[in-house]
């Protein structure tokens, strides 16, 4: 009876305890985190949201997007974010940087807490924020404290990388344009999660087949679709450029359709061009790093080990060899120059390439899991452990970088103030 009673007592007891655990176990996954220096931090501690981009500062790699709540969208202030040095912009499915993505484009985006709130470049909110209702019908959601970005992905981008597409069910014309009711769902089938959205195109809605761009008119011309009233796609799987317009009264959020890519060539063919624009920028800029370790020597010699940054094209970190001449100059959290009172080849660090590893295993999103053993007989001040560098293999082109993306006189330069306009 007495051991009926115990155990009766303390199964109970050891059910509730390992409730807790298992509460205080989602709530530490669900925290905000926030960016160790030195490490990459984990995708999946992010925090997700997605909105329309809304103004961007591409010199100081930040910018402003309208988060899509449970409220009235049009109603949502514009949300500051910065980039983290390590982090990464996709356009089109291929590689890109703040200033290649049009304004109104809708986004992902995978963000933090800001890593050093003291030198953030944007506003530092109490880290609940997301939880807070904005009242005035906009919701809860739209200003979260995570505003420190990781990945930045257009729509494309994320469906690609997710495995994702979109199907196509309905379409309503009139008058050149209409709406579209589509669900994205996995490519390989529905999962029973996704639900229909209704969106709208018009007749600057750009469509894309093969290496061919059409317009509304020519499907329209070819029957695909009527020149008025609806017709059944038959969960037609593309994928979308999405953006947001103002709506009529009483649809507070309806997404707009800018771009449809009909098939595989197309997207192939548009993240082709892509690339090139993000390896062609980044071979003017040089490929951003973080210095791991110094060795140094005497007289100012040095051995450098760094690890380059993720998200580049993959024959862009081919020509980082062994051997190979090479270039590294330190730049601040925004990735402008520090060293040079006229671009980043001024001050720079001059030497070779001891080797390139490849780390083994899946890198970290941000890493690129390449290392590089960099050894200069002159090594300046900026390139030290935990900071991070740009650097220039010898066959790149050596060229000046507008004023705005290089630091002179003061880390100040870091944010322009009005004063850098000229005084006439």
């Amino acid at each position: 009876m007495i051991q009926d009673l115990k155990t009766k007592t303390l199964i109970p007891l050891v059910m509730a305890w390992f409730a807790c655990l298992a509460a205080a176990e989602e709530t530490a996954s669900d925290a905000p985190y926030r960016p160790e220096a030195g490490k990459f931090p984990p995708l999946e501690k992010a925090h997700a949201y997605r909105g329309e981009l809304v103004f961007v500062d591409h010199a100081t790699r930040r910018g402003s997007i309208r988060l899509q709540g449970s409220g009235m969208f049009f109603r949502n202030d514009p949300h500051p974010f910065a980039l983290l040095p390590y982090g990464i912009v996709r356009y089109h499915g291929a590689p890109a940087d703040l200033r290649d993505i049009p304004l109104g484009s809708v986004m992902h985006v995978r963000a933090f807490l800001p890593p050093d709130p003291m030198t953030s470049s944007v506003p530092v909110l109490p880290v609940d924020n997301k939880s807070k209702d904005a009242n005035h019908n906009r919701g809860a959601g739209i200003a979260p404290a995570e505003n420190h970005v990781l990945l930045l992905e257009d729509e494309p981008s994320h469906c690609r990388r997710e495995g994702k597409v979109w199907k196509l069910k309905e379409v309503d014309l009139k008058d050149r344009a209409g709406t579209i009711v589509a669900r994205c769902e996995p490519k390989e089938g529905g999962d029973g999660k996704a639900t229909d959205e209704t969106m709208t195109f018009d007749a600057a809605t750009r469509v894309w087949r093969g290496r061919e761009l059409i317009g509304i008119d020519d499907l329209i011309a070819e029957g695909a679709w009527p020149a008025g009233g609806k017709k059944s796609l038959g969960d037609q799987a593309v994928l979308l450029g999405i953006t947001w317009k103002p709506t009529p009264d009483g649809v507070f959020t309806r997404f707009h359709i800018s771009d449809l890519w009909l098939d595989d060539a197309a997207m192939a063919h548009a993240a082709a061009r892509q690339t090139e624009t993000h390896k062609a920028f980044i071979r003017s800029r040089w490929m951003p790093a973080s210095i791991d370790a110094v060795e140094y020597g005497q007289f100012g010699r040095a051995t450098v080990t760094a690890t380059l940054f993720g998200g580049m094209d993959e024959s862009l970190y081919a020509e980082f060899a062994k051997g190979a001449s090479a270039m590294m100059n330190p730049v601040e959290s925004t990735l402008k120059h520090t060293h040079g009172a006229y671009g980043p080849a001024h001050m720079a660090s001059r030497g070779t390439f001891l080797d390139v590893i490849k780390t083994p295993g899946e890198p970290p999103l941000g890493s690129s899991g390449i290392q590089i053993r960099f050894e200069t007989d002159l090594i300046i001040e900026g390139i030290r452990p935990g900071r991070t560098v740009r650097v220039r293999p010898v066959n790149w082109p050596q060229v000046q970088v507008p004023r705005e993306e290089y630091i002179n006189d003061s880390l100040e330069e870091r944010f322009p103030t009005p004063a850098m306009f000229p005084k006439y």
